[in-house]
């Protein structure tokens, strides 16, 4: 691949008490002291008293907002006009003349001698660092760099950016944050044992223990789960929602997960003046994420529900067709919870038609692929619901279309003659009994990925007490080997879709490194490898991005 020269590291300053020198005094030279106002620092604007202020600077210098030196630049500047408590030099350096002007590189050169930022205007040569072309919506801050290849276009991006994002999403970080912290002072040994280092930084994925199992022993430590089940709110709940977020949606997070109370759709009631026998629930599978992926049966049901009762895994993508005069509630699973939560929407839903509502239970993928989903009919059934009340729709399941999304055929002439769909995780947390190795054979695990390393030592070791297999007899299991290909695909379909293309050998260091992004599956077979050649000396290969319904967008086919 071509190169396209260096990229980045994008960080977040804090410049309150900072003191910026600004050499200029051109229009450029205020929009700097502007930026650096808003930013909580103290600009000094460098510039001989024969200078012509542009009217905005003239005016920040009178309102005494910004200092005004009259004075050429010398070499002491940089190093005696900044904060005591660093020795005096200034914290930065943003110079507005331009890469033409001599002085510009011998400010830049004498900047980076001496170790202090420096902004030269037009010249990413002499630059240290670059200002991003930012959105800002209260603490949410989103910034665009092209890394000195057209500013421009990183005003068009910004833009862009900012027009697709929800109005109020601002102020839902604020709440949410505010809610973060208060969990933390009130729970703090709880949240440090729960939390587990899954919320420690802006800057990456999520980690691969961010949908670690949960065993029956870790549950006495649970007892209050507030903070997982905001950091799932965080991951998983559509943006234009959270956007929506109210002070007293915050005030529901806040209270104690123990009880584990019915917590109040998002959305306004339905009508409830239907007669109860009218009242249903339809089962319906959401496909793999993809808008696209849904059948026309789901989608109607989407549009005529009464209420919503959606997994935490179905995408923002599919949650937005839904009217936004339909209650919503999302699911509030998370390891270690999902029991409860799903006995939560079982009486949500039964409550529902009791009222005479029809009440849809969206799953992602089929419903009755490891969907849960003929325990949930099964459970209406128990409770006196006649089955034409009860009424299940399939959906696309990802165990066979993730893998093609990903250019993995499961069954190909001469390479895999046989497609074997498994659980990694069984009931309660514990694993189940692993598939023998057979060559002709790809195996797809749903629900592995957190426990990825004790899946791997379950295909390719002995289990205590399992017995080996004696020579010329074939009795025991066929362990599978180590060098067998495999695929982790996540987010199938989704824009942020990834595969990571790898052997059985190092699967757990790449799940591990690259981190995670749920919900994902492991392929493996020797048909991973069939389109997609492993590249030499390379432990894996990851691919990032989802393109496989671009030509809808094209006009080959109608959308529906």
């Amino acid at each position: 691949m071509a190169s396209h020269g260096h990229i980045s590291m994008l960080t977040a300053a804090d410049a309150r008490s900072h003191v910026h020198l600004i050499v200029g005094s051109n229009p450029l030279a205020a929009a700097r002291c502007g930026q650096s106002l808003s930013a909580g620092a103290t600009p000094i604007l460098l510039a001989p008293e024969t200078a012509e202020l542009h009217y905005t600077l003239q005016k920040r210098v009178d309102d005494g907002e910004v200092k005004w030196m009259k004075e050429d630049f010398r070499d002491d500047h940089p190093l005696t006009l900044g904060r005591e408590e660093v020795g005096h030099v200034v914290d930065a350096v943003f110079v507005t003349s331009g890469p033409r002007e001599p002085l510009s590189a011998h400010i830049s050169s004498l900047c980076k001698r001496n170790r202090i930022p420096v902004n030269v205007v037009d010249a990413p040569q002499l630059c240290t660092f670059s200002l991003l072309s930012t959105h800002v919506d209260g603490p949410l801050q989103i910034g665009i760099t092209t890394n000195g290849r057209g500013c421009k276009l990183a005003s068009r991006i910004r833009r862009e950016v900012a027009a697709s994002l929800p109005p109020n999403l601002g102020s839902a970080c604020a709440r949410l944050g505010d809610a973060r912290r208060r969990i933390q002072e009130e729970d703090h040994l709880l949240h440090m044992a729960l939390a587990d280092g899954d919320d420690v930084d802006d800057s990456i994925d999520q980690l691969a223990s961010f949908n670690k199992l949960v065993t029956e022993a870790d549950l006495d430590a649970a007892k209050n789960r507030r903070m997982r089940w905001l950091s799932q709110i965080c991951e998983y709940w559509p943006l234009k929602r959270l956007a929506a977020v109210t002070d007293d949606d915050v005030a529901t997070i806040l209270q104690s997960y123990e009880d584990m109370r019915p917590a109040e759709p998002i959305g306004k009631p339905a009508a409830t003046d239907t007669p109860a026998s009218r009242g249903r629930i339809i089962l319906a599978g959401s496909g793999p994420g993809h808008p696209d992926m849904l059948t026309r049966a789901t989608h109607k049901a989407m549009e005529r529900a009464d209420l919503v009762l959606a997994d935490k895994l179905v995408p923002a993508g599919v949650l937005e067709l839904i009217p936004r005069r339909t209650p919503v509630h999302i699911a509030r699973k998370f390891p270690g919870n999902a029991d409860a939560a799903q006995a939560e929407l079982q009486e949500m839903a039964l409550a529902g038609v009791r009222e005479g509502k029809t009440v849809l239970r969206l799953k992602q993928g089929d419903p009755y692929v490891y969907g849960r989903g003929g325990e949930e009919v099964e459970y209406f059934r128990a409770q006196g619901l006649a089955s034409e009340r009860v009424v299940v729709l399939p959906g696309v399941t990802s165990a066979l279309s993730a893998p093609l999304f990903a250019a993995i055929p499961p069954t190909q002439r001469d390479v895999a003659d046989q497609v074997l769909v498994c659980t990694g995780t069984g009931k309660k947390g514990r694993p189940p009994a692993p598939p023998e190795f057979v060559a002709s054979r790809t195996v797809v695990f749903l629900m592995a990925l957190h426990r990825i390393k004790g899946l791997v030592d379950e295909l390719t070791a002995r289990l205590d007490g399992e017995g080996k297999e004696e020579e010329g007899e074939g009795e025991g299991r066929r362990l599978w080997p180590r060098s067998t290909p495999c695929a982790v695909v996540e987010r199938a379909s989704c824009p942020d879709q990834r595969v990571i293309r790898t052997t059985l050998d190092h699967v757990v260091d790449a799940v591990e490194q690259e981190g995670s992004r749920p919900p994902g599956l492991l392929v493996v077979g020797r048909a991973c490898e069939f389109l997609n050649r492993p590249e030499r000396g390379r432990a894996w290969s990851v691919e990032e991005g989802f393109r496989g319904l671009d030509f809808v967008l094209d006009g080959g086919v109608e959308g529906w």
